[in-house]
């Protein structure tokens, strides 16, 4: 089942916005290609926080609630 912003795996809860939301957005196109949700969640979370660390100027101009 594809996640939206407000729906989300409950691994995701106590991240920050913008990497709870980048997670999100990589695990989708992780399920769609391959079903697996454990995967996608896991390869998601840790995708975003490696974006994050690579371009630590976008997490800087992002609002975070």
């Amino acid at each position: 089942m594809p996640w939206t912003k407000g729906d989300y795996p409950p691994s995701y809860k106590n991240q920050p916005k913008q990497i709870r939301e980048k997670a999100v957005e990589i695990a989708n196109e992780i399920l769609k290609e391959s079903g697996d949700e454990g995967l996608a969640i896991a390869t998601g979370l840790r995708k975003a926080r490696e974006y994050f660390d690579q371009h630590p100027q976008e997490k800087a101009n992002s609002p975070d609630d």
